[in-house]
């Protein structure tokens, strides 16, 4: 079956959250929303039509998570990234951000410290502070073909007795990148070491780019599996953030034990009856959709990069490897990330994420999220290239 990602359903008016959040964001209506991680691209068939059977019954209850929908999720991890769960291993999830909360809480006792490695999405800071545990900041090193990786000896260099948790992005957002197995077991090797205890969001695995592959961290080897929480789940794959509903893999015993302790007290509950059955059939009949979807991301990322090789002098794109979110170096521009912020809603007429909220890292950086149909795609470009060109950023100009 082939799909067509050229259009898509208009979200105006529909209560979607980059929309409705336009004004008190950008202090306008007018901008195209390409912010908020989820996809101006329609969710697939078949889970809508597994939501429309279940609404057939009249009766909207209180229901488990039904045991197939985490064998679904099992086989799917153990099919696409070679890794094996049990269901007992599982528990449900309204989101990878609660469950980061909850292992904060279960992991770390108030004042010690957990590491995040930014610029990194913000809750993985924000929740450490909100937890009064001490941020220990591990910034990602930036070479000079734009590419980032772990500074492993900024790490070690960090590490104390206090130390407990590290939260690792894996694939990693904003920057795109996939974790090859070496700098995995560079972190794994130690965090073995001083006995600190790897939360990871590996909520964008399924949208990674040939021939990068993505290798969970539990799977790198019994040991790392004994240390790892793994937060996984269908908000990014299918665009169905939504519904509300993502998964924690814990195998170790003793871990979900401790995890289970906050998870009670906070009364995460089973989710709604809907999100059961359209969590279970993302899973169970995605057919090509996935691989074709990300075909159409990989000709939004392409239409991106044609258009920075035009303006030089103005954004360099960082390399994707995973996820639909664009890192934009915007630092030859030489503006303050307020002007540049402007500039985009301004100029551009777009509503991106500022670097300077992945951490101060992030300063000079936008957050463009490409995920969107051929034909907003298109008008993206078209927006940003006469915003630059009115600037005089062209390469005739230099």
């Amino acid at each position: 079956m082939s799909y067509n990602f050229d259009i898509s359903t208009c979200r105006e008016g529909s209560n979607a959250e980059k929309y409705t959040l336009r004004y008190e964001l950008f202090g306008t209506e007018d901008v195209l929303p390409v912010w908020v991680a989820d996809m101006d691209i329609d969710t697939p068939d078949f889970v809508l039509d597994a939501v429309k059977k279940r609404l057939e019954h009249p009766i909207i209850g209180y229901e488990d998570v039904p045991r197939s929908a985490y064998e679904a999720q099992i086989e799917w991890m153990k099919k696409k990234h070679g890794i094996t769960f049990e269901v007992e291993d599982m528990l449900h999830s309204h989101s990878v951000v609660a469950s980061m909360s909850v292992a904060i809480e279960a992991f770390s006792e108030v004042g010690d410290g957990v590491i995040v490695q930014t610029p990194v999405y913000s809750p993985f800071f924000k929740s450490v502070l909100e937890h009064e545990r001490a941020l220990i900041k591990n910034p990602l090193k930036e070479l000079a073909c734009s590419k980032f990786v772990f500074d492993i000896q900024d790490l070690k260099s960090k590490i104390n007795k206090n130390t407990k948790l590290l939260l690792l992005c894996s694939p990693h957002n904003p920057v795109g990148r996939v974790w090859s197995r070496e700098e995995l077991e560079e972190i794994l090797e130690l965090c073995l070491e001083h006995n600190i205890v790897v939360f990871c969001d590996e909520i964008h695995s399924d949208l990674v780019y040939s021939p990068n592959v993505h290798i969970p961290f539990a799977s790198l080897s019994p040991e790392a599996r004994a240390i790892t929480i793994t937060a996984i789940g269908v908000g990014k794959t299918f665009n169905m953030a939504g519904f509300a509903m993502s998964t924690v893999a814990i195998p170790n015993e003793a871990l979900r034990e401790r995890f289970l302790k906050v998870y009670k007290r906070v009364h995460f509950a089973q989710g709604n009856v809907l999100s059961h059955v359209a969590f279970e059939s993302a899973y169970r009949n995605t057919t090509s959709w996935l691989e074709e979807l990300k075909v159409h991301l990989q000709g939004n990322f392409a239409l991106l990069e044609q258009l920075c090789e035009k303006f030089p002098h103005a954004i360099r794109l960082t390399p994707v490897e995973a996820t639909y979110l664009a890192w934009l170096d915007c630092r030859a521009m030489n503006l303050s990330d307020k002007a540049l912020r402007e500039f985009f809603v301004k100029d551009a007429k777009l509503g991106l994420n500022a670097g300077l909220s992945f951490g101060r890292e992030g300063s000079g950086f936008m957050r463009l999220n490409f995920a969107l149909s051929r034909a907003k795609m298109l008008q993206v470009i078209e927006q940003l290239e006469n915003a630059l060109k009115k600037q005089g950023r062209d390469n005739a100009k230099h």
